[in-house]
């Protein structure tokens, strides 16, 4: 098992974070998912079954931004998250 931490743009209450855990969680080969406001995102997942594109797209997919833990954030709420 591998650990991504990233950078989580646009969440603002619990509903987002259930929203990103799930999607996170959904990927096949994700472990533990710990994610705190206002934006961080810890994942265990087996590099063999999934990618960091893949942790990556899924809370792009979700409707926020994310970037690798260190750089910035490329994309902010694109689809409306859970709050609006």
């Amino acid at each position: 098992m591998q650990t991504e931490t990233m950078s989580v743009t646009g969440m603002t209450c619990g509903g987002c974070v259930s929203k990103v855990t799930r999607a996170l969680k959904a990927l096949r080969g994700v472990g533990r998912v710990d994610i705190s406001l206002p934006g961080t995102a810890s994942v265990d997942f087996d590099e063999k079954l999934t990618s960091r594109q893949r942790l990556q797209s899924a809370v792009k997919d979700a409707g926020y931004g994310v970037a690798a833990a260190g750089e910035e954030a490329t994309v902010t709420r694109t689809k409306g998250g859970c709050c609006g």
